[in-house]
């Protein structure tokens, strides 16, 4: 028998989140039990509100736990009992990417951590209403007080942290960061656009503040968004505008860019973006695109390059605890984007998220 845990479980595309009393399936080999301090809420969550698991729901999601080990399952060394930790995405560990330090791009990425049921024969909870629940959304399903993860998603950090606060390292602010340093390379003098003052794309202009990028070109449609960029260091704030209009207002800040990273996956703004690029430029495309990228026959003249990313590329166990290293001496800020909530008010956390009212909601349990 598994643990009891209260978990948000989703049921239907259209249907608020339910707080109930599920089992968690007993450790296996590599596993642990955490109990979660708190967990983020991200627009990755609710993709399954667009049919991205059809219409019969059952799932528990949430990926960006953080919370402290309390028990350990056959096999598990790396990782000990009342360990701070930050929970991840899911990876096999075995794969060519893995084991060349790319596990954003794991063979098994999408089932393991889009699916929400895991790879194999992977036990599922149950829910005290009947019926089974997934439970391994990214291999966490974290919008609960206690799951089950193993340590290959489990990244242990500073104890001295505001645990509850750090589950954004796990996703979001990783993704921002992470591309910026990682992928796209950016350092001193050289100037990066961003497009979307999200979690994730306000992330990223912390990490280009912190290089010493000479330029940093915040745009989005919500003027408070842009000014929270400028107080992270965003040296130039642009609002929506066409595409032609957006690639001059690009080049009007200082001339071509370094770099470009884009978190709105609207592909007319990242082609503008490309436009706007210096020979050699690269543009990190982390957004969820729902349309074509239709780029121009000389778009990518000059060396350009236009790349999708998962998760910053990072290796967690390595990435996470430097991104949480300048968390601590104040060159990733990324607390000042959060708004605490009860996990019992998922669904105006929800809301809050989706109306741009609040950009990194966090779930208390």
């Amino acid at each position: 028998m598994g643990r009891l845990a209260s978990a948000a479980v989703l049921r239907g595309r259209d249907q608020p989140f339910s707080i109930e009393e599920i089992e968690l399936p007993a450790l296996g080999h590599g596993q642990m039990l955490v109990r979660i301090a708190g967990v983020g809420v991200c627009h990755t969550d609710l993709l399954p509100r667009e049919g991205h698991l059809g219409d019969d729901l059952a799932i528990v999601l949430g990926h960006e736990g953080a919370g402290i080990v309390e028990e350990l399952g056959p096999g598990v060394t790396s990782v000990h009992t009342g360990d701070h930790v930050v929970l991840t995405f899911d990876s096999c560990g075995a794969c060519a990417n893995c084991l060349s330090g790319h596990p954003a791009y794991c063979d098994t990425f999408a089932i393991r951590n889009f699916i929400g049921v895991g790879l194999g024969d992977v036990p599922s909870a149950t829910s005290r209403k009947g019926g089974t629940v997934a439970t391994r959304w990214f291999g966490q399903s974290s919008f609960a007080d206690y799951v089950v993860v193993t340590t290959r998603n489990a990244v242990v950090i500073d104890r001295e942290l505001p645990l509850e606060l750090a589950g954004p390292l796990g996703c979001s602010v990783t993704t921002g960061a992470a591309t910026v340093a990682n992928v796209l390379g950016v350092g001193p003098r050289d100037s990066v656009a961003v497009l979307g003052a999200g979690s994730v794309g306000l992330a990223g202009v912390m990490m280009a503040a912190s290089s010493g990028a000479g330029r940093i070109v915040a745009v989005d449609l919500d003027h408070s968004r842009l000014e929270l960029a400028g107080s992270f260091g965003a040296t130039h704030q642009l609002g929506s505008a066409e595409a032609g209009e957006l690639t001059e207002s690009l080049l009007a800040t200082g001339g071509p860019l370094s770099a470009v990273l884009d978190t709105t996956g609207n592909p007319r703004t990242i082609a503008a973006a490309v436009d706007a690029l210096a020979p050699r430029g690269t543009c990190a495309v982390v957004g969820h695109q729902r349309e074509e990228l239709v780029l121009g026959p000389r778009a990518l003249s000059g060396g350009k390059r236009v790349t999708a990313v998962y998760e910053g590329d990072v290796v967690p166990q390595v990435d996470i605890p430097r991104l949480a290293s300048l968390w601590a001496q104040g060159k990733l800020p990324f607390d000042r984007l959060i708004e605490t909530y009860a996990l019992a008010a998922i669904n105006d956390a929800e809301h809050d998220l989706e109306s741009a009212r609040v950009v990194k909601p966090i779930l208390l349990p």
